[in-house]
């Protein structure tokens, strides 16, 4: 482990906590997808872990490599990867692949791999944010000249991705208001950015609602009853999840030894928590919370250390989404909020989401990297 850490830079604490949460999903992958290697692989139930091993050691690589990069050169790639992004949201809205109901994903002709161009986006996006918070500081109460370049492209790109995936729409929106705010954005701009957004949005539920083809807004709608009519409502997914949380009990049921597997619809990606909790208890669930807040912590505290203001919002930014996203799934499962679709980060199964996970932390440790060097060269200096 001394070898392993000795080549590697950044901030150890982040290292080990994407270790750990890597292994918690592969024992729990491996776990949860029992009953699909039955129903789709004639019970080869090594095929679905393999793939995911093979999916998160890419992941690690592209972490690896994204860290090191030296941050400030993602600041001109964020106005690349934005042009490039917007034209692939427009694709999806109107000529995406539709799984499991929902609209969000891209096929790669050839290849035939598919991936959310949500996930892309959002990446490019809070980058994109950063670097104009960043150059806009000298006028950053101006409302022309800083609000305006700043909100328009949160706007088309939250826009884009609304009418498929509400709940990543709403991470992105969130995630950049939290950056306009450190940013130093006037404080009434935001305010009435969100209020006019919030009003917008009801007006195109209010629209969708009348219209023939409703597309998710029937499904947000559902969501939301189910949640709030319990008594009435079809809970079974809730329902087995609250079942696998009981039975785990404090220390869990060990691994391997999951039955709601067998009847928690994607136990592997949504619901992977609810598996956790069953096969580890409460502390392997509470250890898990824990991870996410270290990561929380570790983040901030490379934002503050940063020696720059782009690195200061780039890091904020791509933790407080990743981590406010394993709220959401965990929040899902605990039943404290209506089901979003949102995977838990590094532990769900999952494709090109795992992997622009790993690119966002990569980039975080790229931060800390730079960090750890200007403390050396200081260090350096100071001896001589």
């Amino acid at each position: 482990m001394r070898n392993f850490f000795s080549k590697i830079k950044g901030d150890k604490t982040i290292w080990m906590v994407v270790i750990l949460l890597s292994l918690i999903s592969l024992l729990a992958v491996y776990s949860a997808t029992g009953t699909l290697a039955y129903r789709f692989k004639a019970g080869n139930t090594e095929y679905f872990v393999l793939k995911h091993f093979v999916i998160m050691v890419f992941g690690l690589l592209l972490m690896y490599f994204a860290h090191r990069i030296k941050y400030t050169y993602y600041s001109r790639l964020s106005q690349i990867m934005l042009i490039i992004a917007v034209p692939l949201l427009i694709l999806t809205l109107f000529r995406g692949t539709t799984i499991h109901e929902a609209n969000r994903w891209l096929t790669i002709p050839i290849i035939n791999v598919s991936f959310q161009s949500s996930d892309f986006a959002k990446l490019a996006l809070i980058m994109y944010v950063a670097r104009l918070l960043t150059k806009k500081q000298d006028q950053i109460k101006d409302f022309k000249s800083a609000f305006l370049p700043v909100i328009l492209p949160v706007i088309i790109v939250c826009g884009l991705i609304l009418p498929a995936n509400l709940s990543t729409a709403v991470v992105i929106f969130f995630t950049c208001v939290v950056l306009m705010f450190i940013g130093r954005v006037n404080f009434k701009y935001i305010f009435a950015m969100c209020s006019i957004g919030l009003i917008l949005f009801v007006i195109f539920i209010s629209i969708m609602l009348r219209a023939p083809d409703q597309g998710r807004v029937s499904t947000w709608q559902s969501r939301v009853d189910n949640f709030l009519n319990k008594d009435e409502a079809d809970t079974y997914q809730i329902d087995q999840a609250k079942i696998a949380i009981a039975t785990g009990g404090i220390f869990g049921k060990m691994p391997g030894n999951s039955t709601q597997r067998n009847f928690l619809p994607q136990a592997f990606s949504d619901f992977i928590y609810a598996i956790i909790a069953e096969e580890y208890g409460l502390l392997g669930a509470i250890g898990v919370v824990l991870l996410y807040m270290i990561l929380l912590f570790r983040g901030i505290k490379i934002a503050h250390q940063s020696p720059g203001t782009f690195g200061t919002l780039l890091a904020t930014g791509l933790t407080f989404s990743l981590v406010f996203q394993a709220m959401i799934n965990m929040a899902v499962t605990v039943n404290l909020i209506p089901i979003t679709g949102q995977p838990l980060p590094l532990i769900s199964m999952g494709g090109t989401s795992l992997w622009f996970t790993s690119i966002s932390i990569g980039i975080i440790l790229s931060i800390s990297r730079k960090i750890e060097e200007d403390k050396e060269e200081g260090g350096a200096y100071a001896s001589t």
